[in-house]
């Protein structure tokens, strides 16, 4: 039997140890034992809204608004700067939904990422995540749009509202079988493996997503061990360094992954 209370306790020893902003949630998928330090606090989301992006999308074709299969042109005047590799392309190709997709979670795209936002729209986003219920979750700005954050908008959400996030998904209890299914593939061909999975082993499948700015670090993932299935989503800002802030989520990962005894 895992005691839930003495492993919180000792992941609140190692952020004390750090003396950055932290905020985690985890949850035990098998039987529903979670815990969190913070986890209602409202931190920068960084590319962690992609999430709420993803789920508003898949909705929407679930519904049959949207299909997978539209194709999607590049425009130049829509060209961001910032992770991805659309911005580096020749202008006029296109894009299915379903690639841009990818590349916005798998790569983080901005440039695919706000060409997601221009078509579902930033308030029907916003409308999903009020309907289901996240709490801190809010997208009020695109991907790279300094006028915007310039002027006190920015992208907000909590360990807690992506731990629901990913549940959900795993659960399939907001999108159906097929949309629930794609989601968890698409986040298991994630290419940033160097939080959660700092520590552990690489063939160690993760279905997760990142988000970084200077001195901010984010992960939330849906873990698949031999043993048992959990969620951990660790938030880390005013951070001395990226560096650090990542090693901090890796140790922290490490601790829950060696004490549930996967």
């Amino acid at each position: 039997m895992i005691n839930y209370n003495k492993l919180k306790d000792e992941v609140k020893n190692i952020i004390n140890e750090s003396f950055f902003n932290v905020s985690i949630s985890f949850c035990d998928l098998d039987n529903g034992e979670h815990f969190s330090v913070e986890g209602d606090k409202r931190m920068q989301s960084a590319s962690m809204i992609k999430l709420l992006i993803m789920l508003t999308l898949l909705k929407k074709v679930e519904e049959g608004e949207i299909s997978l299969d539209e194709k999607i042109k590049l425009e130049k005047e829509k060209r961001v700067e910032g992770s991805g590799i659309l911005k580096e392309l020749s202008y006029d190709h296109l894009f299915s939904i379903r690639e841009l997709l990818t590349l916005m979670i798998i790569i983080s795209d901005n440039f695919a990422t706000n060409i997601l936002i221009g078509k579902i729209g930033m308030d029907e986003i916003n409308r999903t995540a009020k309907d289901f219920g996240l709490k801190k979750t809010i997208l009020q700005r695109n991907m790279m749009d300094l006028d915007a954050k310039e002027r006190g908008l920015d992208n907000y959400t909590s360990s807690d509202d992506i731990l629901k996030i990913l549940k959900s998904i795993y659960e399939k209890n907001f999108l159906g079988e097929d949309m629930s299914k794609l989601a968890i593939d698409i986040l298991l061909k994630q290419q940033e493996r160097d939080r959660l999975q700092r520590y552990l082993k690489e063939d160690l499948k993760i279905a997760n997503k990142t988000g970084d700015l200077d001195n901010l670090e984010n992960d939330g993932g849906i873990f698949f061990t031999e043993n048992k299935n959990y969620i951990l989503v660790v938030l880390v800002n005013q951070a001395k360094s990226n560096i650090l802030a990542k090693e901090l989520i890796g140790k922290i990962s490490l601790k829950i992954y060696n004490s549930i005894g996967v």
